[in-house]
Formats: C-alpha cells, structure tokens, sequence
C-alpha cells in the first residue's frame, strides 16, 4: 500500500523536502497524528541544505520505520541522489528572514488575546422568513436557534417580499455582477435610477453611490482635504473609523471639538480666519452611545463661520422622517445640511453607501474620489433591491414601521431599567447596557448566546477601553414577550459574571 500522501509528489520533491513533509503531514497521517508527541519537531536550524541535499538531517530510518505509510517509500527516498534533481536556476540556500514577521504576527494577536479586544466572530445564520431569528453554529456542538438582538437590519427590510422580488428579477435579468467600474462596463441606468431617488429622498441636486458608507465617507473627507486650497477640518470627537481615516489621511490641519458640544467646536472655529474654507463632519445619530446630536446648532455655528457642514446619517435613512430621510428630516433642517452620507446595508437592509448634495459638489467627487473611481460598481440585485427598500419606507407602510420600531425600543428600554440593569439614556434606536469590563463583556454575550440570545460584546477599539458594552437594537419584529425573556436572561447572564452596577433581582422582576 503506498502512502496517500508522499505518492502524490515527485521523488526530487520528497528527497529535498524529508524534513517539510514530516511537518506538513502529520496532522493528516493516520500514525504520525497519533504520536505527534513522540515525534521531535526540526528546529529552523536544521532545515535541509539544497545544495547538499544528501546531508539532510532527517533520520529517514527512524522516522519512517514508526509511520506504516512512510515505512513502504523509505528505500526509495533514501536512495535518491543529488543528481537526480534539476534546477531552473541555482538553489539559494533556506534563509531566515532579517525580522521576524510570523513572530510579530503571533505575538501582536496575543497581545489582543490578553487585554481581551481580541474578535471572535459567532457563526450566525439569519433566518429570512423567521425574522429576527436565527442558527447558530458553534465549533463541536449542535446548531440551535437563537433570537437576534444586535442586528443593524434594523426594520427587517433585508427579507420584506418586495425587496426579496426586486433583488430575484434583478438577477434572473441582469445577472449577479456589475461587469466592473461605473467607467468601464460598470454604470447602468439601475445605478443612475437609486441616485435619483436618494437625492430626492435628502432633498438634494444629486447623490452618489458607493460599495459601503465606510468608502463613502473616507473617499469623500479625503477627496475635499486634499483638493480644497487650506482647508481645515472640524470633527466631532465621537466620529466613526471611516470619517476619522479619511480625515487623517488627507493631510489637511483638523481640529477635534468635544462630542456633541457645539461652544467648543465654536471656539476652534473662531480661531480660524472667515475667509479660510472649513468643514464640519460629524453625525446625527451615534452608533454606539444611540444619542443624537445637536444638528441645527452645529449647522448653525459651522455657517456662521463660513464652514460646509458633513452629516453623516448613517444610523437614521429609514428609521426616521416622513419619508425614511433620517433625523435632518424629522427635525426639518435638511437644506442645513450641505453633504449627507448614508447607507444602504443598515435601515434599508442591503450593502453600499452614498453621499449627496449639489451637483457640483456630487461630479467634483465623481471626477476626482479614488475610492469611487477605481472600485467594481455594485451589482443590479443591490441597486434593484434597495430602491424597492426606499418606496416602502417611503410609504404608509414604511411609516407603519418606524412607529412599531419606536415602540419596542421604548418598551424595551423601560423593561431593562425596571430590572435595575444599567441601559444607557438615548433618544435613539439603539440601546446600549454599559458592562464597563472586556472579560465580563464577552463573558456575558457568550452566555446569552447559550440561553438563545445575540448580542455581540463591544470592546475596545470600537469603544474607548473601560466603555466595554452591549448594543442592543431591538425591531418591530421583536415582540414584548422576546423582550421579557431576554431581559430576564440578562439578568442571569449578569450575575454570572458576577457584576453588580445596581442591578439587583432582575430575573424575579422579569418574571
């Protein structure tokens, strides 16, 4: 019997490599798995010299006399010479690298591992027509269901029957891809069409389309820092990743003013010249606080001294308004706003991001935006998908939504406090529950997960360290009795992990 592995490969191969082949296989040889601790590992020191290959240190002998599949090829492999094998060019000798990068590699994931920011991802299936619920599927265990509270599907709208028609149609006619960039073979009328409806939807001359609201944001702050003469920048220290990149990245003087606080971000502005050209980005709703800032007035004092404002509504298109445009909408400022950013993967429940405004300001990024540029477009299922998403929100029925949304998030809100679990005051959607430890965090979202509930542990860097926390984001899909079931687990998962912050009896209370 030959051995199944050694038999796939050359003699030359398998003569230089003894050492290699030892380690690369003896995790799938039904022998060396077995005796992996009787089998002493070569060390980087002792790897074979190509340009001798008869002075391999491997004791062929020894170690093919223990394998029953090795043992067959042994004479075979040994006597092998140096002349039989062929080079295209002259063998260079094993070299060591002059850093050790798996090393750092290795020692950087640790690193992680030890203050407990390290990610593990959950393996979670969605479950369309079970909305919000979902499988899990954990490594040496049985698939079980689970309800899912920390989606930012936050209407559902990912599985709503018109969506899921357009998207099919879509792909039956179109096929899956876009065929490349918006300028080689990527553009189509279907993309021309949603940028005609996002710009009606902000009120705006016209908006532009990207793969995600992260390139949205980092092209577009990039793009206007680096081609607009002298430009400073204004940002809200409690910005997301992808307008904190693009803002550094583009080189141009950026003054940070506190969260929220619109003095402050006065003061920094008075110290710039009228004349000088300013932009003030922040966002409206925050993803992971879920308060809301203060629109009109940052708007306000940003055109008092001559700045554009940049708003990203990223986590309000569909969830708020008459007609799902977000909080600039609902507070009737959107003409303050100069440039809106939003998203198609959150409220909307597809992929992709957008930018809109006037449209000057639209081509000048289309024209110069790398990251708009030199990107494959997205396909027709999205684009197809996502405008049947923005007429239903647009709708009575999308209105519907919105007020079921808000009135689980209140009941949801109010159940936590009753059961004296510290959930943070937000006038938004979201919910977050402060924990305040990355151990007892993650501690507390892997229990949850055994009782049957989602709720991902965020940590640092997503929130600064000692902000540790779980996010909730109840639906309109979530019911009452979900809510009474997962705020009495919570309470046991909390006790669990030994953490006290007020609460006190929640389970009983949930009862």
């Amino acid at each position: 019997m030959s051995c199944p592995f050694v038999s796939r490969l050359s003699s030359a191969f398998v003569r230089n490599y003894a050492t290699n082949l030892v380690n690369m296989y003896q995790r799938q040889c039904p022998f060396l798995a077995r005796n992996m601790a009787s089998v002493t590992p070569i060390s980087c020191s002792q790897q074979v010299n190509l340009e001798s290959p008869s002075s391999c240190p491997v004791d062929v002998d020894s170690r093919c006399s223990r394998c029953p599949f090795l043992a067959e090829n042994r004479s075979a492999i040994k006597s092998l010479s140096a002349e039989s094998i062929e080079f295209a060019e002259p063998p260079s000798k094993c070299r060591k690298p002059d850093f050790g990068y798996e090393t750092h590699f290795k020692s950087m994931i640790a690193r992680k591992k030890m203050d407990h920011s390290y990610r593990v991802f959950k393996r979670v299936n969605r479950l369309a027509a079970a909305f919000p619920t979902a499988t899990e599927h954990s490594p040496a265990e049985p698939s079980k269901s689970i309800t899912v509270w920390c989606s930012n599907d936050y209407l559902g709208m990912s599985r709503h029957p018109k969506v899921t028609e357009a998207v099919r149609r879509a792909l039956e006619k179109h096929g899956a891809g876009a065929g490349g960039t918006r300028n080689i073979s990527g553009n189509s009328l279907m993309h021309e069409n949603l940028e005609s409806d996002l710009a009606k939807l902000h009120r705006k001359e016209a908006a532009l389309l990207f793969t995600s609201c992260f390139v949205a944001n980092d092209t577009t702050l990039f793009t206007l820092g680096k081609l607009i003469p002298d430009v400073h920048i204004f940002s809200d220290a409690g910005n997301h990743a992808s307008m904190i990149h693009g803002i550094r990245n583009c080189g141009a003087p950026k003054h940070i003013f506190r969260h929220n606080d619109v003095e402050h971000l006065r003061e920094l502005l008075q110290q710039v010249p009228k004349s000088t050209p300013k932009i003030v980005a922040f966002e409206s709703v925050h993803s992971m606080t879920g308060d809301i800032s203060p629109m009109e007035q940052i708007c306000d004092v940003a055109h008092d001294f001559g700045a554009i404002t940049f708003v990203d509504e990223v986590h309000a298109v569909g969830l708020y308004g008459q007609y799902g445009a977000g909080i600039g909408e609902q507070r009737s400022i959107l003409h303050k706003m100069d440039v809106v950013s939003g998203t198609l993967g959150k409220a909307f429940g597809n992929i992709g991001g957008y930018v809109a405004s006037t449209a000057n300001f639209v081509d000048f990024i289309r024209s110069y935006g790398a990251g708009f540029i030199f990107t494959t477009s997205l396909p027709p299922t999205v684009l197809c998908g996502a405008r049947a998403s923005i007429a239903v929100l647009a709708s009575d029925e999308g209105r519907a939504l919105r007020a079921r949304h808000q009135q689980i998030v209140r009941y949801c809100r109010s159940r936590l406090r009753t059961a004296g679990l510290p959930a943070l005051d937000s006038e938004s959607h979201i919910i977050p529950v402060h924990v305040g430890d990355p151990e007892k965090c993650t501690r507390i979202s892997n229990e949850l997960m055994r009782l049957g509930h989602y709720v991902q542990a965020i940590n640092y860097p997503t929130v600064a360290r000692g902000e540790e926390r779980l996010r909730l984001a109840p639906t309109p899909f979530h019911t009452e009795s979900m809510v009474d079931r997962f705020v009495g687990d919570l309470g046991r998962a909390w006790n669990l992990a030994a953490l006290e912050a007020s609460y006190s009896t929640a389970a009983e209370k949930c009862q």
